[in-house]
């Protein structure tokens, strides 16, 4: 079979249905998938789509279209995402870093913007996950004093290689905890990713995010119970007019703004994904 045939069948498998789930991209994933088993960028197939390939290869490239059928994701299939123009790695340790969450890493930039750059700003990211959100900070203003932390020591491990990756060893603190349980200092900025997903409305989530770890989806009964313990602690946590970050779900905002409001949180604004949905909301703390 050349690269183009044995495309086409990966993709021809990727289309068909699985129980009651299906692929969204078949041509996209059995394209990643083939430029995987072969070793080569995605790119480079279209010059190469008449070679033959090889019965090793193939094998594998048909081992992965499997993989994927079965609801696993084809970030930890490929065992990295890309986030922000930098390519992180991830496993089912920790939630595939996903665009919407760029929103989040924009809003806090555009107040870290607002400073001069020797300012020494210090920045810490709750619930880090893969470290995207905080490391992705760092990478773009360096002069960020970072600290990224997590209660899993699986999803830390990974936060490390990633920092080591992209802005090198000790670049980032990273800090195993139990929300701030082991956050020592004050900061000026927190952003967070936390768990935002209703218990209740995780049974309905895709085959493929359920692979993703329970810890960091689910929220409680209502989606809220980690965010509000996240917003009545950063007070104690935060520097004057410190500002808190938060990535929720859209029909969320009201209720997180009430939640803002009550522990002494000011100038609160909500900012919108690409989808134009309201992703982020944040706001400064009077002390």
């Amino acid at each position: 079979m050349t690269v183009r045939e044995t495309l086409a069948e990966g993709v021809r498998l990727l289309k068909l249905p699985v129980g009651d789930s299906s692929v969204d991209t078949p041509a996209l994933d059995a394209a990643l998938l083939l430029a995987e088993a072969l070793k080569i960028r995605r790119e480079e197939m279209l010059s190469r789509d008449t070679e033959t390939v090889g019965e090793p290869e193939r094998e594998k490239f048909f081992s992965l279209v499997e993989r994927r059928r079965s609801g696993e994701c084809i970030a930890y299939i490929l065992g990295h995402k890309e986030f922000r123009g930098l390519d992180f790695i991830v496993n089912p340790h920790v939630l595939v870093p996903r665009p919407d969450t760029e929103t989040l890493v924009e809003a806090a930039l555009e107040y870290i913007d607002t400073f001069p750059t020797d300012d020494n700003l210090s920045l810490l990211d709750l619930c880090t996950g893969s470290g995207a959100v905080g490391i992705s900070l760092k990478k773009e203003r360096p002069f960020l004093s970072v600290t990224v932390s997590d209660i899993s020591p699986d999803a830390l491990d990974v936060a490390a290689e990633n920092a080591n990756v992209h802005v090198g060893i000790g670049a980032v603190k990273i800090i195993q905890s139990d929300l701030y349980e082991s956050i020592t200092e004050r900061l000026n900025i927190i952003v967070s990713n936390p768990p935002y997903i209703p218990t209740g409305d995780l049974s309905a989530l895709p085959p493929e995010v359920k692979r993703e770890p329970q810890l960091a989806l689910d929220g409680g009964v209502d989606g809220l119970e980690l965010i509000r313990k996240i917003v009545s602690q950063a007070p104690e946590k935060l520097l004057p007019a410190g500002r808190l970050f938060l990535e929720a779900a859209p029909e969320q905002m009201p209720e997180i703004r009430k939640i803002l409001k009550e522990h002494g949180f000011g100038g609160i604004r909500t900012r919108k994904d690409l989808a134009g949905s309201e992703r982020v909301i944040y706001g400064c703390y009077r002390s």
